[in-house]
C-alpha cells in the first residue's frame, strides 16, 4: 500500500489530533479529585457542553455511517423521518429523564445509574444493582464495539488504513483519554469533536 502525500498529511494530522486527545485526558485528570469527579465531572459541566457530549456520544458513528445507509437503502425520506424520530425522542428524554435523574440522583448520593436505582428504591440486597449492571453491560458492549468499528471502516475507506489496526488504535486513545480523565475528559473530547 502506496500513501500519497495528501494521505501522509491528513494521517500525520489524525495522529496529532488523537495525541490531542489523550493530553485532553491527562489535563482533566488534573480537575479529578474523588471518584464523583472522575464518574460525573465533579456534576460540574455545564448545559452547552452537556448537550454536546451527549448527543456526540448518542449519535457518533450512527449519524457518519448509519443515518447515510438508511438514506442509502430507503430513500431520503425514510431518513428524514428516522432523523426527525431520534430529535423528537432525544428532546422527550432530556425534558422529562435527564432533570429528575439529575435531581435525585443528588438528592440520594449515587453516583452511577445502578447505585442510582438501589438507593432510590432502598433495594438493601443491591439486586437493582446487579440487574441495571447487567443491563448495560449488555447493551453497551455491542454499542462500543460498533463505534470502534465505525473508526476502523472510516480510517480504512478514507486512507486505505488496515480495519483491525485502524479500531484497535482508537480503541486504545479513546479508552486511554476516558480512563485517564474519566467523564470531564470524555465529555471535553465529545464537545470538540461535535
Amino acid at each position: 500500500m502506496e500513501l500519497s502525500s495528501h494521505q501522509i498529511i491528513m494521517l500525520i494530522t489524525i495522529a496529532l489530533y488523537l495525541v490531542g486527545m489523550v493530553v485532553i485526558g491527562v489535563l482533566c485528570s488534573r480537575k479529578t479529585d474523588n471518584v464523583g469527579d472522575f464518574y460525573l465531572g465533579g456534576r460540574k459541566l455545564g448545559p452547552f457542553v452537556t448537550a454536546m457530549s451527549a448527543e456526540a456520544s448518542d449519535m457518533s458513528g450512527w449519524l457518519l455511517m448509519g443515518l447515510p445507509g438508511v438514506a442509502y437503502a430507503y430513500g431520503i425520506a425514510e431518513a428524514s423521518w428516522t432523523a426527525i424520530g431520534l430529535a423528537v425522542g432525544t428532546y422527550i428524554n432530556w425534558l422529562v429523564v435527564s432533570k429528575r435523574l439529575r435531581k435525585y440522583s443528588q438528592a440520594c448520593g449515587a453516583i452511577t445509574l445502578p447505585e442510582f436505582f438501589t438507593n432510590r428504591h432502598r433495594d438493601k440486597k443491591k439486586i437493582l444493582t446487579l440487574i441495571a449492571a447487567l443491563i448495560i453491560i449488555v447493551f453497551f458492549i455491542p454499542y462500543t464495539g460498533s463505534g470502534f468499528a465505525a473508526c476502523g471502516k472510516l480510517f480504512e475507506s478514507l486512507f486505505g488504513v488496515d480495519y483491525h489496526l485502524a479500531m484497535i488504535v482508537s480503541a486504545i486513545v479513546i479508552i486511554s483519554y476516558t480512563t485517564i480523565g474519566g467523564f470531564l475528559a470524555a465529555s471535553t473530547t465529545d464537545f470538540i469533536q461535535s
